[in-house]
């Protein structure tokens, strides 16, 4: 990498890469502690609501539980708090870009960093955020045929695509490994000056695709135990 001293400010590479492990943690953190904090302050009817809403949530797990088991809500609890975690890297990016506009139009001192930062940055939130995605239904999928059909129809036609969900994962997590192991191995940067390393980008590529591969493994067997419980009860 060049000498960057004549750049101004420029972000260590360590700093980028701890801050961003470690700054979603730290607003996670905060965000349970202000909430804990927030309830001491609610009265007893907003109390007795939250307190019926917790009564609701827990027959709704009831009912859940029927086509759970310890794998797939283990599962679902990595998925959600992968997503809760890298949303807030947006953060992140907000912050970057304010500092690019105060050096670029105050002091005519634009950086080499932050657009490459935040673009990698918004990589690898949506490289990472397809398990959360999936645990919450928010792919893009084409319901033409799919809203005509009964529920457990809609069930099997999931159980059915989800053998085309499992080629594209598995080619993906593939297809990751071996570019994250040629990155890594010969220290793969980016061509601009800042020079930052490639390598980890890759590995948040190959992370994203296992995550995705385990939600929709926890997907299939919900539908599957799902789809036996519908078909006992309307034969009885």
């Amino acid at each position: 990498m060049s000498d960057l001293s004549n750049f101004g400010f420029v972000m260590p590479h360590w700093f980028y890469w701890g801050w961003l492990a470690v700054m979603p943690l730290i607003m996670m953190a905060w965000d349970r502690w202000s909430t804990r904090r927030g309830v001491k302050a609610i009265d007893r009817n907003a109390l007795a609501n939250e307190k019926l809403q917790q009564i609701e949530a827990e027959i709704s797990k009831t009912i859940e539980a029927n086509y759970e088991n310890r794998l797939t809500r283990a599962i679902d609890w990595i998925s959600e708090k992968s997503g809760v975690f890298i949303s807030f890297w947006t953060v992140n990016a907000v912050v970057f870009y304010f500092f690019e506009v105060v050096m670029r139009y105050l002091f005519n001192m634009p950086t080499i960093w932050v657009h490459e930062a935040s673009f990698l940055l918004f990589g690898m939130q949506y490289l990472l955020a397809g398990a959360f995605a999936l645990l919450h239904g928010a792919h893009v999928r084409v319901d033409v045929l799919y809203n005509l059909l009964p529920v457990r129809g809609r069930i099997g036609m999931d159980i059915f695509t989800s053998m085309f969900f499992f080629m594209f994962a598995l080619a993906l997590v593939i297809t990751s490994w071996t570019f994250f192991e040629n990155s890594y191995a010969m220290d793969e940067r980016t061509v601009e000056t800042w020079g930052i390393q490639y390598w980890p980008v890759k590995a948040m590529m190959l992370l994203g695709a296992v995550l995705i591969t385990l939600a929709g493994l926890s997907k299939l067997i919900k539908d599957v135990a799902l789809f036996v419980r519908l078909g006992r009860e309307g034969q009885v």
